[in-house]
């Protein structure tokens, strides 16, 4: 099937373009998500802020809120965050104040505990000189009510969270996750135990929910169907996910049956393989206007081939997502290419440059275990000190996939 199969570029822009067909055909609707469950995903409307922050003067230090130049007489009580407002202060006293405490009406300014000295009868003096409006916070320093604080397609980070709290939020508008539905092909696997008579460990259906979860996708069913044509036509045709991702099953073995299950659904084939080692195999077909199913081989290192070729810009554009910045970095040891397909090869990253790893065969998982991310090796192969491209891994990348939400 090599003569069909889509050059590597092009099969990854065919994913993202698919899904943006998807959004445009059936429109997502935003949805509204309490702030501890909104980390990961993208706003679907402006965040404004909500009231002034900070929303009254507050004492940006712990010390004194003083009236007048000084010295001053200080109140018995004190002023501490989170109390209601202060009594006003006239010429000549001063008030204890804590850090982010309400700042007292008619108040000059803040003396910084480490700047007051207390005489015998207990009156107060600057010890050095007093600054009118010094170490107070104005109301609306950071924004009023109704400034624009972050636009649309923001990735909710934790400080974005943060900032959300801070400006009245309780929820946020989100695009929602996209929601994916696994199924795992092959007879051969065993779930727990020792690798025995030609039965092998499944890894996939260990590896590929959180690190699709990790690509801002909602992993609704994991399901084991064996080598069983009858299931898997019966699992696509009931599945109502925005991507049914498979395992195995998609090469034109005896027991392989993507591409006829595909066939008698009528489902249109975007990509059928790609020119890409591991994973060569890799299928996209597009099931409804806005379904899509993500064929990956069943060897671990060709399956996550498959999972950053196809899948990752198919969710990251339907999480509407921004595209991560490509970039590149030397590679230290010279890579051997294939003839005409692209090597995507595990690395890590050492001071300015990219070490391979040798363990980088479709069905080893050692490599890409230890690796900080994905070399792009292009055909012919890379010379030691040539700049590849670089795919980073979802939780190697410090992004927020690390939070795996």
């Amino acid at each position: 099937s090599h003569h069909r199969a889509t050059p590597w570029p092009e099969a990854r822009t065919t994913a993202e373009r698919a899904a943006r067909a998807a959004a445009r055909a059936v429109g997502r609707t935003p949805v509204s998500v309490p702030l501890d469950a909104a980390l990961g995903l993208t706003l679907a409307a402006p965040l404004a802020a909500l009231t002034d922050l900070p929303s009254f003067d507050t004492s940006a230090m712990d010390g004194w809120a003083v009236a007048g130049p000084g010295p001053w007489t200080v109140h018995d009580e004190g002023v501490l965050a989170g109390h209601a407002e202060p009594g006003r202060l006239t010429d000549g006293e001063a008030v204890r104040i804590a850090t982010g405490a309400r700042i007292p009406p008619d108040t000059t300014a803040v003396l910084r505990t480490e700047h007051g000295r207390t005489d015998e009868r207990g009156r107060l003096h600057p010890t050095r000189e007093v600054v009118h409006g010094q170490d107070i916070r104005p109301r609306g320093q950071e924004c009023r009510s109704g400034d624009q604080l972050l636009p649309v397609g923001t990735l909710a980070t934790p400080a974005v969270l943060g900032l959300a709290a801070a400006a009245g939020y309780d929820t946020l508008t989100a695009v929602p996750r996209p929601r994916v539905d696994v199924l795992v092909l092959g007879d051969e696997l065993l779930t727990e135990g020792l690798p025995h008579d030609g039965l092998i460990r499944d890894a996939l259906g260990p590896m590929l929910p959180p690190w699709l979860r990790a690509l801002g996708a909602e992993v609704r069913t994991v399901r084991r169907i064996g080598d069983d044509a009858k299931a898997l036509h019966r699992a696509v045709t009931t599945s109502d996910a925005d991507l049914i991702v498979t395992t195995g099953g998609t090469a034109a073995g005896p027991v392989d049956h993507v591409h006829p299950t595909l066939r008698r659904i009528g489902a249109e084939l975007l990509v059928d393989g790609v020119k890409v080692r591991p994973g060569h195999p890799m299928l996209l077909a597009r099931l409804k206007d806005d379904q899509h199913l993500v064929g990956l081989p069943g060897n671990p290192l060709a399956a996550v081939s498959g999972l950053l070729t196809l899948a990752e810009p198919l969710l990251r554009t339907l999480a509407a997502r921004p595209a991560p910045e490509p970039y590149t970095l030397a590679l230290r040891d010279a890579v051997h290419g294939h003839p005409y397909d692209t090597r995507l090869v595990p690395v890590v990253l050492r001071g300015e440059g990219a070490v391979p790893l040798r363990y980088n065969g479709p069905a080893m998982l050692r490599g890409i275990a230890a690796a900080d991310a994905l070399a792009v090796v292009p055909p012919g192969g890379a010379r030691s000190g040539q700049e590849a491209e670089l795919l980073d891994l979802p939780w190697a990348s410090g992004g927020i996939g690390v939070c795996f939400t």
